[in-house]
């Protein structure tokens, strides 16, 4: 498959572009930090870009399979990166028919246990949870077949396999791996089942 992966250079991004590599796909990696790019990942195409420049994402996406974002919630001084980017995207991928969207979300921002974690995370990441569910809102509203992957706290551990996706609330939210992580949002890049649903995910 020809895949474009937004936010390449994130800690994920770079599990991802490697397992890509494994599996044998060609990726253009969007990345505001080429020079975080390492040999191992090393992506077929490189796109100095965050993703909100209409006119490059379009041009990046011609003959592509999928798109993955792994674009953040935005921060203070600059609120509205997830949402921004996303609308740009649909907008580029309806005019390139590209159909195949996984974007990920957080799953604090539908979570309701363990309620007082949550409600400190709400609290602390305000911006960027604000930022994700605009971006949920505007990627659910697409004439695409997308997919949101809410994630749970990240760790930087190896792959094991121990991660699950559902569509209901989770009763004890776990930790997962970077790397199954990343096996994951390649898993669903490459099968359309889950297409037009929100799973949540966590470790197992």
């Amino acid at each position: 498959m020809k895949i474009v992966v937004l936010g390449a250079t994130s800690r994920t991004g770079l599990c991802l572009l490697a397992e890509a590599r494994r599996r044998g796909h060609h990726v253009v990696a969007f990345t505001r930090r080429p020079d975080a790019l390492d040999a191992v990942a090393a992506p077929a195409g490189i796109v100095h870009n965050d993703g909100r420049d209409l006119y490059t994402v379009r041009a990046a996406l011609e003959g592509v399979d999928a798109v993955i974002s792994l674009l953040p919630g935005g921060g203070r001084r600059d609120p509205h990166l997830a949402a921004e980017s996303a609308r740009v995207l649909i907008t580029a991928m309806a005019d390139a028919g590209v159909r195949r969207l996984v974007v990920v979300s957080a799953y604090p921002i539908v979570g309701v246990r363990p309620r007082v974690p949550i409600w400190i995370l709400r609290r602390v990441l305000a911006t960027p949870y604000a930022d994700v569910s605009r971006m949920e809102r505007i990627v659910s509203a697409a004439d695409l077949d997308w997919t949101i992957a809410r994630l749970n706290r990240l760790v930087d551990r190896p792959a094991t396999g121990a991660i699950t996706t559902g569509t209901g609330l989770l009763a004890k939210p776990r930790p997962h791996s970077r790397a199954d992580t990343a096996a994951m949002l390649l898993d669903l890049a490459e099968d359309s089942q889950t297409a037009r649903s929100a799973l949540n995910v966590s470790g197992s």
